[in-house]
C-alpha cells in the first residue's frame, strides 16, 4: 500500500512538472516569438532582439527625482539583474535632461508626476535620434500615451532604450496609488530588459503566470490618476513579477542564440528547463528581490 501511494504521488508530481513545462513554453512562445512590423523596418537599420545586449548597461534617471518607492524598485531590479547577468546595473539621477546621460550603454528612465510631459519625451527621443542615428524625422512631436511606456529604438550607431513612468508626486500617495506606481515601473523595467511582449489573458479566472499577461480592459473613459483608473489597471495583470518572469530573465541571459525571437530560444528553454527553474526559485527566495514579486502569482514550476 505504501509503495502504491508513493508511486501515485510520484506520478502526480511528474504530471504537474510536465504541465508547468508546457505552460511555460506556451507562454514564452506568445511573449517572445514575434516579428517587428514597422515602417522603420524598411530602412537599412540593423535590428537585434536580445535582452542580453543590456547586460552591464547603466540606468540613467531623468525628470523628477525618484521617490522612496521608486528607489526601492530600482534597487531590487538592479539586484535581480546582477544575479541574472553576473554584471551590475548601476543607476544614477542625472537631472531634468537626458543629455546629461552621456552616450554610453545607457537606458534612459524618465520619471514624472502630474501631467504627461510630451515635450520632455519629444526632447528625449530627439536626443536618442542624435546619439544612435535612428533616422527619425527632425521636428517630430511625440505624445505620452500611457502612464508607463518602454520603447527600444534601433539605429545605425546602436540601440537606444527609453522608459517613461509616472510616480507619486510631492504629496504622500495612498496604498492604491503606491501599488499602481510600483506595478507600472516593474512592468516597464522587465519588458525593456527582456524584450517580452504583452500577452492577452482572456480568462480572468485562470490566474496569472506572468507580469506580461493582461486582461483586456477599456480604460478610455477613465481619467489618468483617478482611483478608478489605477484600480482597473492593477486588476488587469499581476502587481509584480511572477516565477515565470524570473525564469525568463535567466533564460534570456543564458540562451546561446543570437536573438530571442528565434525558434532556437524555445529549444533552449525546453532543454535547460530544470536548471532555469532552479535559478528562478533561488531568485524568488532572495529577500532583496521581494519588492518586485507578486504574491498572487503562486508558486514557481514544480
Amino acid at each position: 500500500m505504501v509503495r502504491l501511494i508513493l508511486a501515485a504521488l510520484l506520478a502526480m508530481t511528474c504530471a504537474a512538472a510536465a504541465e508547468d513545462r508546457a505552460a511555460y513554453l506556451a507562454l514564452a512562445e506568445k511573449g517572445w516569438m514575434y516579428e517587428l512590423r514597422d515602417r522603420r523596418m524598411r530602412r537599412d537599420i540593423p535590428v537585434h532582439i536580445n535582452g542580453r545586449d543590456l547586460a552591464g548597461a547603466a540606468l540613467c534617471i531623468v525628470g523628477d527625482p525618484p521617490s522612496e518607492d521608486t528607489r526601492a524598485v530600482i534597487a531590487a531590479f538592479g539586484n535581480l539583474a546582477a544575479q541574472v547577468h553576473g554584471k551590475p546595473l548601476p543607476s544614477r539621477y542625472a537631472g531634468p535632461s537626458a543629455r546629461a546621460c552621456g552616450t554610453g550603454r545607457t537606458v534612459v528612465l524618465r520619471l514624472y508626476s502630474g501631467d504627461p510631459p510630451d515635450g520632455a519625451l519629444t526632447r528625449d527621443i530627439a536626443r536618442l535620434n542624435e546619439v544612435y542615428g535612428l533616422g527619425l524625422p527632425r521636428g517630430r512631436h511625440y505624445a505620452v500615451l500611457s502612464p508607463g511606456m518602454a520603447q527600444t529604438f534601433f539605429g545605425r550607431r546602436g540601440t537606444g532604450t527609453h522608459i517613461m513612468v509616472q510616480q507619486e508626486g510631492y504629496r504622500p500617495a495612498d496604498a492604491l496609488a503606491r501599488a499602481f506606481y510600483r506595478s507600472i515601473l516593474i512592468e516597464e523595467l522587465f519588458q525593456a530588459f527582456t524584450f517580452g511582449m504583452d500577452v492577452l489573458q482572456f480568462d480572468r479566472q485562470g490566474g496569472f503566470l506572468s507580469k506580461l499577461q493582461e486582461v483586456p480592459t477599456d480604460l478610455s473613459r477613465l481619467r489618468w490618476g483617478s482611483p478608478e483608473f489605477m484600480r482597473a489597471l492593477l486588476q488587469s495583470n499581476p502587481r509584480g513579477l511572477c516565477a515565470f518572469d524570473l525564469f525568463m530573465m535567466h533564460a534570456v541571459a543564458r540562451a546561446p542564440v543570437d536573438q530571442t525571437n528565434e525558434a532556437g530560444f524555445l529549444d533552449y528553454i525546453d532543454s535547460a528547463f530544470d536548471d532555469l527553474a532552479e535559478r528562478a526559485r533561488a531568485s524568488m527566495a532572495d529577500p532583496a528581490n521581494a519588492p518586485l514579486l507578486a504574491p498572487e502569482c503562486g508558486a514557481g514550476p514544480g
